[in-house]
């Protein structure tokens, strides 16, 4: 298995922790957010991982090097200027016909060997992997009819229930072909575009542990899981 890890951003969302160290070096527990990643990675089969950069890109190649000390190949993409959340991928062009796509920011148990495989046991170009996911709304909610201006419902402090992507994805290379070269296309932009020329994309739902580290309080909550989760990783 071949991997795609995303990990251009600034990860402008976890300041303070990101104004001198890059996101993905970031420690959860006593390793780098994505070295925890590479080792789960290698644990489940992937033996090439291609690391898109931008931000910081010569600190984290200096860190993670040509992978050896993990027991995989390591290869970089650098982009010239942010490129989005697929479009990166396409700037590489040595990927075979399938191959896991993720950000470099999350924790989770998720068995990559297992949705690789279920994914090609389907018959679509792109499998996303899901994860149940319950909003609350700290404030009593009113619906009034838009006409009169007159309360038809209230529910006071309601949670919504969502299918969220996990940012784990195992992708067909033919995806590739409706990306367009050379400007910012997002996993939103690819899911739209899917959805408008009804290309089928599978759903692997997840329900094990997955954090996207993405916010203080998630950094905070991911160390605290980090030991229970896997103290092995």
């Amino acid at each position: 298995m071949k991997a795609v890890i995303l990990a251009g951003g600034k990860g402008t969302r976890l300041k303070p922790y990101t104004t001198v160290i890059p996101k993905p070096l970031v420690p959860v527990g006593e390793k780098a957010i994505l070295e925890i990643l590479i080792n789960q990675l290698k644990s489940h089969g992937v033996d090439e991982i291609y690391i898109c950069l931008n931000h910081f890109a010569e600190i984290i190649m200096a860190f993670f090097g040509d992978g050896s000390r993990f027991g995989l190949k390591i290869n970089y993409s650098l982009e010239n200027e942010p490129l989005g959340t697929v479009a990166p991928i396409k700037l590489i062009n040595t990927l075979p016909d399938h191959f896991l796509v993720m950000n470099g920011d999350l924790l989770t148990d998720l068995n990559f060997r297992e949705l690789y495989e279920y994914h090609l046991q389907g018959n679509s170009l792109l499998t996303v992997s899901t994860y149940t996911r319950t909003t609350k709304i700290d404030f009593g909610v009113i619906d009034f009819d838009i006409s009169t201006l007159i309360a038809t419902r209230f529910r006071e402090k309601p949670e919504y229930t969502f299918e969220v992507s996990m940012g784990v994805y195992v992708m067909n290379r033919k995806v590739l072909d409706i990306v367009p070269p050379a400007i910012q296309f997002g996993f939103d932009n690819l899911m739209l575009t899917m959805l408008e020329k009804e290309q089928p994309v599978r759903i692997f739902p997840y329900k094990g542990y997955w954090l996207d580290i993405g916010r203080p309080e998630d950094y905070e909550k991911a160390n605290e899981d980090y030991y229970r989760l896997n103290p092995n990783v």
